[in-house]
């Protein structure tokens, strides 16, 4: 189910952001507003707009931050990686189009790999301050 909703939410936002959805958009607000007086500006022709406009915002509202959760989450997560490894790997392109629970996978990869490296610089760094006291103490001597 979240792939295949993950699927459709990318194809209707990449069809929304067309320059010809907006096209339609406002031949459709336009005809409407020309069948006004057709109609006599009526209740009812009123109410044809107003709820097709909210119905399709409510509807967008909630893939456009879908969307938008998933994208800034697998920027995040390919940001965290460039500062990890200090070179980007081939297999972060593209994991925008993954499901959240699949970004959120590789996230959670990303911060354990990060954990060890941070281990690995510290148990250095202790090792060489602890030669480095060593080499002083035999020099005093």
């Amino acid at each position: 189910m979240e792939k295949r909703f993950t699927k459709i939410a990318n194809y209707v936002a990449h069809l929304a952001g067309l320059p010809s959805t907006f096209a339609i958009c406002c031949l459709i607000i336009m005809a409407w507003a020309i069948s006004g007086p057709i109609f006599g500006f009526s209740d009812t022709w009123q109410l044809v707009i107003n709820t097709g406009t909210t119905i399709v915002t409510f509807l967008m509202v909630f893939l456009i931050q879908n969307t938008q959760n998933r994208d800034g989450t697998a920027i995040q997560t390919k940001l965290d990686e460039l500062i990890r490894a200090g070179k980007a790997h081939n297999t972060f392109i593209g994991i925008e189009h993954l499901t959240e629970s699949e970004v959120e996978e590789i996230r959670k990869k990303c911060e354990q790999a990060a954990k060890r490296h941070d281990q690995k610089i510290a148990d250095a760094a202790v090792k060489k301050a602890a030669a480095q006291k060593r080499g002083s103490k035999t020099r005093a001597a």
